[in-house]
Order: C-alpha cells, then sequence, then structure tokens
C-alpha cells in the first residue's frame, strides 16, 4: 500500500495537519494514505450498518475485535509496535482517520455526554481500541459508556473536566482508581474555532531525568492520595506517584487533585510539576487525527480555548483501554467492560 508512513519517522508539518505548537519534537506520526484510508472507512462503515447497533453491547465489540484484523497490516503494525513500547514522548499520532463527514451533527453541548449508537468515528475509535486491548468504561464518570463526548459546557468554562475551556492540568486519566486505563485515545471530529486548542502531554522518560535523586526518591513512597470524583464515592488510597523499575517508572498523579501530607511529598510534586512544564509536547488536533496516549507513563492536559456554543465547538470522542482486562475482574461484573467502584 502506498501513502503510509512509520510511526517513528518523527517529523513536524505533515501536509498541514495537526503542526505541533511547542519547541519539542513532534510525536509519532501515521499518516493514512489514500487506500489505507478508503480501506479504513469501508471497515468501520460495515460496523454501522444496523441502526440497532450500539458500540456498548459485548457483541458489537466482539465484531470490532474481528474487523481490526482486516484493517491495513502497515497500521496494524505500528499500533501493536506503540503498545509494546510507546517511546520517549509515550504519544502516538493518527492522521486520516474517517469520521463521518460532511454529515456530522453538531457538537453535543450537554455534560456527560457519550456516543451509544454506532458511528463512522466510535466505530473507527473502538477499532483502534482493539487494536490496543480492551476497550473500558467506568459506571460512574462515563456512565458505562465505551465512547465518550468530550465538549466543551456553558457554564462549566472554569471545570478541570471534559467540560472546561481553561487550561486544564497535568493528569493521569482516571489517576484515584486502582485499575486506571492504560491508553487514552482521542479522536477530533471537530476543532475549535480559532484553532487553538492542543493537547498537552508530558511523558516520565523526558522527565524523571531532569529530577534529582531525593526528588524521585519522594515520588517512590506511597505518601500521596488522589482525591476522587464525586461519582466515585469515598476516599482515594493512598499511593506512591512514581511505581515499578527506576529506569523506566510508571507514573501516577493529578496535579490538580494528587497532594502528600508531607513537606518532602509537597515539594516532590512542585518539582515534578515544573519538569512537566519544561518537557511538555503540544499538538492540536485536526478532524480526523487520533491521539494515543500512554496513560502508564504520560500525563495529558488541554490548553485553554474559547467556545462560542453554537453547535461547532470543538468536539472529541474519547475512548479508554485496558491491556490487560483480567487485572480488573474484581470490577467488572459478569466479565463485561464496564468498571464499578
Amino acid at each position: 500500500m502506498t501513502g503510509f508512513h512509520h510511526p517513528f519517522a518523527g517529523r513536524g508539518m505533515l501536509g498541514g495537519r495537526a503542526a505541533p505548537v511547542s519547541a519539542r519534537p513532534a510525536a509519532p506520526d501515521v499518516v493514512l494514505g489514500p487506500d489505507e484510508a478508503a480501506a479504513f472507512e469501508r471497515i468501520a462503515c460495515a460496523l454501522c450498518l444496523d441502526p440497532r447497533d450500539r458500540v456498548d453491547e459485548p457483541a458489537w465489540v466482539a465484531r470490532a475485535r474481528f474487523a481490526w484484523e482486516s484493517l491495513p497490516e502497515s497500521l496494524r503494525r505500528s499500533v501493536r509496535q506503540f503498545r509494546r513500547n510507546s517511546g520517549s514522548g509515550g504519544v502516538l499520532l493518527l492522521h486520516g482517520l474517517p469520521i463521518g463527514e460532511p454529515a456530522l451533527p453538531p457538537t453535543p453541548a450537554l455534560r456527560d455526554s457519550v456516543q451509544r449508537s454506532a458511528s463512522v468515528a466510535a466505530a473507527g475509535l473502538l477499532l483502534i481500541a482493539c487494536g490496543l486491548g480492551d476497550p473500558i468504561a467506568f459506571s460512574g464518570g462515563d456512565s458505562g459508556a465505551l465512547v465518550r463526548n468530550v465538549v466543551p459546557v456553558a457554564g462549566r468554562e472554569e471545570a478541570q473536566d471534559d467540560g472546561g475551556s481553561v487550561l486544564r492540568s497535568f493528569h493521569t486519566e482516571h489517576a484515584f482508581h486502582p485499575h486506571r486505563p492504560d491508553f487514552v485515545l482521542l479522536l477530533c471530529l471537530r476543532a475549535d474555532h480559532e484553532r487553538v486548542a492542543a493537547l498537552r502531554t508530558a511523558c516520565a522518560r523526558e522527565t524523571l531525568p531532569l529530577l534529582d535523586d531525593e526528588t524521585k526518591e519522594a515520588l517512590f513512597t506511597p505518601d500521596f492520595g488522589t482525591e476522587p470524583p464525586s461519582w466515585f464515592g469515598g476516599a482515594g488510597a493512598t499511593h506512591a506517584v512514581l511505581s515499578g523499575v527506576p529506569d523506566d517508572p510508571g507514573l501516577r498523579v493529578d496535579l490538580e487533585t494528587t497532594t502528600s501530607a508531607t513537606a518532602r511529598g509537597k515539594a516532590a510534586l512542585v518539582a515534578l510539576a515544573h519538569a512537566f512544564d519544561t518537557t511538555t509536547r503540544t499538538v492540536r488536533l485536526n478532524p480526523g487525527d487520533l491521539a494515543i496516549v500512554d496513560n502508564r507513563v504520560t500525563v495529558l492536559g488541554r490548553s485553554a480555548f474559547h467556545p462560542r456554543y453554537d453547535g461547532r465547538d470543538r468536539w472529541l470522542q474519547r475512548a479508554l483501554v485496558a491491556a490487560d482486562l483480567r487485572r480488573s475482574r474484581d470490577h467488572r461484573p459478569g466479565d463485561g467492560y464496564v468498571l464499578t467502584r
């Protein structure tokens, strides 16, 4: 097939798509050529033929998992490579995914908006999710939906959640939960009006070399707590910010809600936040761009933007993926894809 670029080539501007807006190198990119994009769209459309189809149903997910094997082999290879080793930045960008244009409806404007009916965009998002592992959702925050709409909501401009439009601080997705997703997928259906909203990420592999040994030692101690949202109920357990092998540790933090009761822990969080800012990678997503974030080692956030609430605001769809679904078996009634508290 033609027009396909290896994900670890590393470029800046790609045919005018998703130009990075920071001085750091762009995340690895995969650009679907015309043949790959057409094949992908045919497969996604085949998953949307019945208007009664719901992407949350296990039978539909099983069909998507089977259909994943029919996607262009080069694309599947790149996704598998990223699953095994997400690189120094912990982000992979896919360009040219079908999203159902030009028939997209107005941008949803409701809080906690989700996509349950099968659509081309949702099908494409979950096809990639199946290639990374298993799509998951949470019974509270996600309403048990595998695809969530990330859209600005009037009255929630200052909120540090999907409905906000101010600068969103760096966070591990679901940092409060014992079974956090391994990957976060964000598919752009519609960019913001001024094209200023940007995904911000920082990876432990680039951040930790900036920290001294005392700070890293503090981050490895279980002296931290992350406040869960109201839907989770109760208090989160104490945890370390860094865990695993010292030379490539896992990362678990939310700069908005993670705290420490010790002076050493508080100082370590300040140093970590500064290191995140120093190593930030920033990219503006355009329609058809999919960002895959390795939630095990990479934090994400968003720059500020100005919604108009006119039906044409920024619209992303999000999916969460578990690389090893078995680990959360005690949180998933009926061995389904939805995690409870």
